[in-house]
C-alpha cells in the first residue's frame, strides 16, 4: 500500500513538472495559433473599446468568445484607455501581443512590440457622428411618419436575424426605418469586416479621378519587378483576378489570419505571395489584395501623411461620415481589407453615394461611369464585380440571378462582411439596407428575406 502511494506521488509530481514544463515552453516559444488568438482578442477589443465606446469585457465576452474557437476562453485582456494600450495573454503569460490605439486611424495590432512604430503615425481625427437636427443624410435628423408598416419586418427576429446590431432602411435618400440590437444606437461606430473593401474601391477611385493612378497602371510594386506579377494591373486587384496566391480561410492558422494578426507589414506579406494564375485570368477572393490596393494607392499619392489623411479628405469628409474609422497596420497601410469602424447610418450615406452614381451634394466625388464599373460583373466571375462589390447576397455558394428568388429585383448589389454585414443597394427601388450584427455564417441567416420584405413593403421608386 505504502509502496502504491508512493508511486502515485511519484506519478502526480511527474504529472506537474511535465505540465509545468509545457507551459515554460509555451511562454517562451508560444504555438502560432496562440498568437494568432492574441493578436484577434486584443485588436478586436482596441477597436470596439477605444473606437466605438463599448465596454472591454463585454467585447471579450460576446464578441471574442462566445462565437469563435473554444481557446479563445483562455485570454485575459487588460485595456488602458489612458494610453490606447490594449494586452492579451493567453494563461496569463503566454502569447502576450499588444494593440494600440492612434489619433483619427483606431487600433493596430503589434505582433513584433514595436509599439512606438505604430504609434508614430496619425491622421485628422474622426468628428463623430453629426448632431445636426437637419433630416439625414445632411444631419443626424429622422422622419419617420407614415413608415409605421415597416415595424412588423423590423420587430421580426427572423427577419432581422440573430445577433442584430443596427438596420438602417433608406428610400429615395431619407431613412424611413431603423433598429438597434441592446447595448447599440445610431452613434455606435460599427466594423464593416470585408464590406471595407468597396470602400477600398472607392478610395482608390478617389486617386484615379485626382490623375494619379489608373485602373490599366501594372508595375505597380517594386517586389514585383522582374516577374509575372509585374503584369497585374489596379482593376485586377479591385475585381479579385491578381493570380495571386492567398489563403482565406479563417478556420485555422492561414494567410489571412497570419496577416491580420502576425504581420506588422500586412501589403508586404500579400505581395509577396507568388503567382498562381495568370493575371486577369482567374477569380481567387482576397483579403491580401485589397491590403495590396490600399498600399498602391497610398502609394500613388507620395506623401505618407497626406495619404494618411486622405480618406477623410477625399470620401468621409465630403460625404459627412463623421463616424468613420479607416485602421492602419503597424506599417502605416490602411487595412483595406476589413477594418473601417462607422455607424449603420454612415454605412448607409457610403451606399447612398453609391446609388447616387458617385454624386453627393451637388459634387461629382466619383464619376458616374466609375461606379457603374464597380457593380458591373467581373471577366473572371459574373457575382463578383468590378470594383470590389457582389452581384448576390450571402449564400454558400452564390450564383448570379440568386436574388431573383428572393423576390428582389435584378439590379441588387451588396457590400458584404464576415458576421452578417450587409449594405444592400437597389437604384431601381431608390433604396439601401443597412444590416449589421454578430451573425456567424454557419447560423445561415440570408438578408436577402429582410431586405425583400422592405422593398415589397415600400413600394415603387
Amino acid at each position: 500500500m505504502r509502496l502504491m502511494k508512493k508511486l502515485l506521488g511519484i506519478l502526480a509530481g511527474l504529472v506537474v513538472l511535465v505540465v509545468a514544463g509545457a507551459y515554460l515552453y509555451a511562454v517562451a516559444a508560444p504555438p502560432t495559433l496562440l498568437r494568432v488568438g492574441a493578436g484577434y482578442s486584443s485588436k478586436i477589443v482596441c477597436s470596439s473599446a477605444l473606437v466605438s465606446g463599448r465596454d472591454p469585457a463585454k467585447v471579450l465576452d460576446i464578441d471574442v468568445q462566445a462565437p469563435g474557437n473554444p481557446v479563445l476562453k483562455g485570454y485575459t485582456v487588460q485595456t488602458d484607455r489612458a494610453s490606447g494600450d490594449v494586452r492579451s495573454e493567453f494563461l496569463r503569460f503566454i502569447a502576450p501581443m499588444d494593440s494600440v490605439a492612434r489619433p483619427g486611424l483606431g487600433c493596430a495590432a503589434v505582433p513584433d512590440g514595436r509599439i512606438a512604430r505604430a504609434k508614430d503615425q496619425s491622421a485628422p481625427p474622426a468628428p463623430g457622428p453629426s448632431t445636426s437636427k437637419v433630416l439625414w443624410p445632411e444631419g443626424a435628423g429622422v422622419d419617420l411618419a407614415g413608415h409605421d408598416n415597416l415595424a412588423p419586418i423590423l420587430d421580426d427576429a427572423g427577419l432581422a436575424g440573430p445577433g442584430m446590431r443596427a438596420i438602417v432602411v433608406v428610400k429615395d435618400g431619407r431613412i424611413v426605418g431603423e433598429r438597434y440590437g441592446a447595448g447599440f444606437d445610431a452613434r455606435t461606430p460599427l466594423l464593416g469586416w470585408s464590406m471595407t473593401k468597396s470602400v477600398t474601391a472607392a478610395l482608390a477611385g478617389t486617386v484615379i479621378e485626382a490623375g494619379k493612378l489608373r485602373l490599366d497602371q501594372d508595375h505597380l510594386l517594386p517586389q514585383w519587378a522582374g516577374d509575372g506579377r509585374a503584369q497585374i494591373t489596379v482593376a485586377q486587384l479591385m475585381s479579385m483576378s491578381s493570380g495571386l496566391r492567398f489563403n482565406e480561410d479563417y478556420g485555422d492558422v492561414s494567410d489571412i489570419t497570419r496577416m491580420l494578426y502576425l504581420e506588422p507589414d500586412m501589403a508586404g506579406f500579400a505581395a509577396g505571395e507568388p503567382l498562381a494564375a495568370k493575371p486577369g485570368s482567374t477569380f481567387h477572393y482576397s483579403s491580401g489584395t485589397a491590403v495590396i490596393l490600399s498600399r498602391i494607392w497610398q502609394n500613388a499619392i507620395g506623401d505618407k501623411t497626406a495619404a494618411l489623411a486622405w480618406p477623410r479628405k477625399a470620401l468621409f469628409g465630403p460625404l459627412g461620415m463623421g463616424s468613420a474609422v479607416l485602421e492602419t497596420d503597424e506599417a502605416g497601410t490602411f487595412v483595406g481589407s476589413s477594418y473601417l469602424y462607422a455607424t449603420a447610418r454612415d454605412w448607409a450615406r457610403f451606399g447612398q453615394f453609391l446609388l447616387q452614381d458617385g454624386e453627393w451634394n451637388g459634387r461629382q466625388i466619383l464619376p458616374p461611369s466609375f461606379v457603374r464599373m464597380m457593380h458591373s460583373p467581373s471577366a473572371a466571375d459574373p457575382v463578383y464585380a468590378k470594383g470590389m462589390l457582389w452581384l448576390a447576397g450571402p449564400a454558400p455558394k452564390m450564383k448570379a440571378g440568386d436574388d431573383k428568388a428572393y423576390g428582389l429585383p435584378a439590379d441588387t448589389y451588396w457590400l458584404e462582411g464576415h458576421d452578417g454585414q450587409t449594405v444592400t443597394v437597389i437604384p431601381s427601388a431608390g433604396m439601401v439596407v443597412v444590416r449589421m450584427g454578430l451573425t456567424p455564417s454557419d447560423l445561415n441567416y440570408r438578408p436577402q428575406r429582410l431586405v425583400a420584405a422592405l422593398v415589397k413593403a415600400l413600394g415603387p421608386t
